[in-house]
């Protein structure tokens, strides 16, 4: 096994899955906790794919405490260290930065690799390919962040889209480039314009050195990192819990894409992929859609 480790997002509540969730499950689960498309639950779907390279005592799950009767059963496991436990759902930002402040305790030079886990993908292996290939690039270049741009099918107007600029890394199995601007959610023609120019769907993979992303933060979102200290400084002790809590209770929601990468697009990299079968399953409507290409009908979560 690699020396990479990873970060898996299953700290959210799904709300806008909420209705397919509940009809599907019975209960109030988020949708990473219900088995949406194929046997599995998104969140098992995504672990399964992130063992492809890690260790799973070097892949941290990020869940958010009042899910605990959904995520205890779902990492019975998991080692117990390799679940981070919000107090409460403060947004992607918080929950990466938690991660990396753990891993920086644990293996802090190493790549690690950012996956969200209410995504669908049709073939692991070709897609954790291009995750290995962006690990070993951070690997020899750790200066870099890089992000996982989707080859669009579609001008898509509820996704982030990536505007690649000059290449940067070609040794590579495949290309890597800079990244000129984010483009969040954009109207029908504009999208209908970076499709043809190119772009990329953002499908929030990310891949960088635990020490960089954090820096990274810190330099968008200044205000979010200092308030942070006081859990940075207890991690791993009896006060952990105690003070995530008084920390939480102070931060406001923060989006990663859009606070932190939206602001600090100089600094980062994509890698384009194609021909994995990725979709994002934010909405009933997608979520109808991958089912009906895969010509597969829902078990009961």
């Amino acid at each position: 096994m690699s020396g990479y480790s990873g970060i898996i997002l299953a700290g959210g509540d799904g709300t806008r899955l909420a209705s397919l969730t509940r009809r599907l499950a019975g209960d109030e689960r988020p949708k990473q906790f219900c088995r949406l498309i194929g046997d599995d639950t998104l969140l098992e779907q995504t672990r399964r794919r992130a063992r492809v390279l890690i260790a799973p005592e070097r892949l941290l799950t990020v869940v958010t405490r009042h899910h605990e009767r959904f995520y205890l059963p779902a990492l019975a496991e998991a080692p117990p260290r390799s679940i981070i436990a919000q107090p409460e759902n403060r947004g992607t930002a918080p929950a990466v930065l938690y991660a990396v402040s753990r891993l920086a305790g644990i293996a802090p030079a190493d790549p690690v690799v950012m996956l969200p886990s209410d995504h669908y993908v049709s073939d692991d292996v070709a897609f954790m390919a291009r995750v290995e290939c962006a690990l070993e690039a951070v690997g020899a270049r750790p200066e870099i962040v890089v992000l996982l741009g989707i080859a669009p099918d579609r001008p898509e107007v509820d996704y982030g889209w990536i505007e690649p600029a000059e290449l940067i890394l070609g040794r590579w199995s495949w290309p890597i480039y800079r990244v000129r601007r984010f483009w969040e959610k954009p109207s029908r023609p504009i999208a209908e314009r970076l499709e043809a120019a190119g772009c990329l769907w953002n499908c929030f993979v990310v891949v960088a050195r635990p020490s960089t992303l954090e820096q990274l933060i810190r330099r968008a979102t200044p205000e979010l990192y200092e308030t942070f200290a006081p859990l940075r400084a207890r991690l791993g002790t009896p006060w952990e819990d105690e003070a995530a809590r008084a920390v939480y209770g102070r931060l406001p929601s923060t989006d990663l894409s859009r606070n932190v990468f939206q602001a600090c697009a100089e600094s980062l990299a994509v890698l384009p992929v194609s021909g994995v079968g990725w979709t994002d399953l934010g909405d009933p409507a997608r979520v109808h859609e991958a089912k009906t290409r895969l010509r597969w009908q829902p078990a009961t979560a």
